[in-house]
C-alpha cells in the first residue's frame, strides 16, 4: 500500500470531488481516480459512492479516513526523525477574542499531525492578511473577511455580535437591547482603519435597521472599550461576542441585540496550508470552525 495513494484518498474525502482533489495535488484527474481505484481493490471494499452530481464515502471509508490519516502523520514522524531537525512550524495570524477557538483548533490539528510546532502572530486584520501575502503566516483567523485579493478566504464560524454597556445603564436590566433604543447614545466601535470588516458589517447593519448612530471617539483595546464604557452610562460598544468574554469584567453587561447581527470568521490562507502540517484548507475549516465547538 502505498503512502500516495492514501494522500490521494485523504484529499478526495476532504474534498469529496475528483477534481478539485486533483487541482489540490497540482496532478490530472484521471491520476487521482486510478490510485483510488487501485487503493479499493488492494483494501478490498469500495471508499466512495459516485455519481454524476456527487461524491461521498461509503461506511467503510469513513472507517478508512481516519486510520489514513494516522498512518500519514505516523510518515511524517519519521521524516522529521529521520532529518534529525527540529519539528516543523506553522504560523498562525490571529487578534483578541480567539483563545478558546485557537486551544480547540490546535488540539484537533494535532489529532491529525502531532509533529509540529505553532506560532501564533497577533496583528490587525489588514497586516494579518498583508503577512499572509509576503509568506509570513501559514494561515489566519478573520472576522468579517468576506474576500481578499490573492487570498482563499474559507467562512468557518459565525459569531453574533452583543451591546456592551455599563452595568449602570437602563438597558442592562432588561437583558436585552434593541438597537433603535441605543440609537441616542454615543456608540464605541473599532476605527474603520484598524478594523475594516468589522467597522463595514456594523454599517450594514444600522443601515438595514435604519437607525443612525452617534459615533463617538473609536476604541482601541478590547480591555480599554470594557473600561471605558463601563464608566459612562450614556456609551456603548457593539462588538463580537467572544472578544467580550474574554475581557470578563463585572463593570459592563454584554446584551444581545435585536434585530440580531452576526458577523462570519473565516480561515486566510495564501493557497494551501503548507505541506509540513499536513493539513489542508478543509482540515483547517473544520478545525477551526463551530463544528468543534458543538
Amino acid at each position: 500500500m502505498e503512502l500516495r495513494a492514501l494522500r490521494y484518498f485523504v484529499t478526495v474525502a476532504e474534498e469529496l470531488h475528483f477534481g478539485r482533489a486533483a487541482e489540490r495535488l497540482r496532478i490530472v484527474q484521471p491520476a487521482v481516480s486510478q490510485q483510488i481505484a487501485r487503493l479499493e481493490r488492494e483494501l478490498g471494499v469500495r471508499l466512495f459512492d459516485r455519481s454524476p452530481r456527487r461524491v461521498q464515502l461509503t461506511e467503510a471509508g469513513h472507517r478508512v479516513l481516519g486510520a489514513a490519516r494516522d498512518a500519514l502523520a505516523a510518515a511524517d514522524r519519521v521524516r522529521a526523525a529521520a532529518a534529525g531537525g527540529p519539528a516543523a512550524t506553522v504560523r498562525i495570524g490571529t487578534t483578541a477574542g480567539l483563545t478558546a477557538r485557537l486551544e480547540r483548533g490546535i488540539d484537533a490539528l494535532r489529532e491529525r499531525t502531532p509533529a509540529f510546532e505553532v506560532v501564533l502572530v497577533d496583528l490587525p486584520v489588514v497586516e494579518r492578511l498583508n503577512a499572509l501575502r509576503r509568506g509570513e503566516l501559514d494561515l489566519a483567523l478573520a472576522r468579517g473577511v468576506v474576500s481578499a485579493p490573492g487570498l482563499k478566504v474559507s467562512p468557518a464560524w459565525s459569531e453574533p455580535l452583543r451591546a456592551v454597556v455599563s452595568r449602570d445603564h437602563p438597558a442592562a436590566a432588561r437583558g436585552v437591547a434593541a438597537i433603535s433604543d441605543l440609537a441616542a447614545d454615543v456608540l464605541r466601535v473599532p476605527s474603520r482603519q484598524s478594523d475594516p470588516p468589522l467597522h463595514d458589517a456594523i454599517d450594514v447593519a444600522f443601515r438595514a435597521a435604519g437607525v443612525r448612530p452617534r459615533f463617538g471617539r473609536p476604541i482601541g483595546t478590547i480591555q480599554d472599550a470594557v473600561v471605558e464604557v463601563g464608566s459612562d452610562a450614556h456609551s456603548w460598544a457593539l462588538l463580537p461576542a467572544d472578544q467580550i468574554a474574554e475581557a470578563d469584567s463585572v463593570r459592563v453587561r454584554a446584551l444581545p441585540i435585536t434585530p440580531a447581527i452576526a458577523i462570519t470568521g473565516s480561515v486566510v490562507t495564501a493557497e494551501e496550508i503548507s505541506d509540513h502540517a499536513s493539513c489542508t484548507v478543509a482540515c483547517a475549516v473544520a478545525a477551526f470552525g463551530d463544528t468543534m465547538a458543538t
